[in-house]
């Protein structure tokens, strides 16, 4: 198979992961590939994917090999794989717009950016990169809350012909209006998103509990999630401004897999502190408070601990063969069946099970 090409904005510690699992993962065979949802998908293994285009806002980054920036400061995932050669690909330097918080200059260089002193690019300066290094996918990994600057690149994409993954919370392909994906169907271009599902995270563990309330015949009075994490994520949204979409698209995932949508009051997702010596370890604190048999209470807590960038970059492997098998097949606009399997926020809902036979039969072609 051909290596399907990709462009990425933001190389922070999810694009680390991501570059690292590529590089993993090749040469393995299948029996020995822990930890991957899909081997294979049409044809493609996560060793096909190659990047051919970077873009950062932040100076240790922009300028240096792409396979050295991730590894460059504040990131601070988890080495798996640190043997990657150099790639040829430099960063470029990003349009900064909304992708950098204020209140982040308050933090010391190790635990924030450090914004380039480099000339911004315009659009006509990003849409030309896109074309000349032969990108086919472009993936979003802006900061939450970063709504200017998705928006930006999302219109990049189209323009140079490139199929869009929308893994932060900005509604794109969800956007009620479907402006987006309108442009991508017109350009004949497929969609993916929003707001990345991890692997075994926050969101996918309290929905699967959900469900299984509502087909036990529990009702579910009262829950909450906490979240605490000590990377640039988890520092970004200490600016509570930024949040607005991340809470909705947390909690409407958990909702619509509810018995019976429950009320605001009740029903509280979100992410809660910045811890700075957890790095990139996401701990999630879980309360569900149910009724049973009788209208005798009862209730469950939970503390769930993970890398927080390695949980979502084998998915993030799987939407980038799903939207290559896209672009193979000529599909374009919004893609529901990994929209709503890989992500928190697709333009609609199902249940993880439904979104699962829905995958496979997207894979299959059906």
């Amino acid at each position: 198979m051909s290596k399907i090409k990709i462009a990425i904005v933001g190389i922070g510690n999810c694009t680390s992961s991501l570059i690292q699992g590529i590089h993993y993962y090749r040469g393995k065979k299948p029996q020995d590939a822990v930890g991957l949802m899909h081997w294979d998908i049409g044809g493609y293994q996560p060793g096909d994917i190659e990047v051919v285009a970077a873009f950062d806002i932040d100076q240790r980054k922009v300028g240096v090999d792409v396979h050295e920036a991730i590894f460059s400061a504040p990131n601070c995932t988890t080495v798996f794989c640190s043997d990657i050669p150099a790639s040829g690909v430099i960063v470029q330097m990003g349009k900064i717009l909304d992708g950098f918080s204020d209140h982040m200059k308050q933090y010391d260089e190790k635990r924030t950016f450090v914004l380039a002193d480099k000339r911004e690019p315009s659009e006509e300066d990003i849409v030309k990169i896109l074309k000349d290094t032969g990108a086919q996918i472009l993936l979003n990994y802006l900061p939450v809350g970063s709504e200017e600057g998705t928006r930006f690149y999302t219109s990049c994409a189209y323009k140079a012909g490139l199929a869009f993954i929308n893994n932060i919370p900005v509604f794109i392909a969800s956007d009620p209006e479907g402006q987006w994906a309108r442009h991508f169907e017109e350009a004949g271009l497929p969609i993916i998103g929003d707001d990345i599902k991890a692997q075994l995270g926050a969101t996918i563990t309290h929905r699967t509990l959900t469900d299984l309330f509502a087909k036990r015949g529990v009702k579910l009075e009262r829950t909450y999630q906490l979240n605490t994490g000590g990377n640039t994520d988890f520092l970004n949204m200490l600016n509570h401004s930024r949040l607005a979409s991340k809470k909705e698209s947390k909690t409407e995932s958990v909702q619509a897999v509810t018995h019976k949508r429950m009320d605001d009051d009740d029903i509280h997702i979100g992410p809660s502190d910045y811890v700075p010596w957890q790095n990139d370890n996401k701990v999630c604190f879980l309360r569900m408070e149910g009724t049973m048999f009788g209208d005798v209470p009862m209730n469950l807590e939970l503390r769930l601990s993970v890398e927080d960038s390695p949980n979502s970059a084998g998915v993030s492997i799987d939407m980038i063969r799903c939207a290559k098998l896209a672009l193979d097949r000529g599909q374009a606009g919004i893609l529901e069946a990994p929209s709503a399997y890989f992500c928190k926020h697709p333009l609609r809902q199902f249940t993880d099970n439904e979104a699962f036979e829905m995958m496979k039969n997207f894979i299959k072609g059906e």
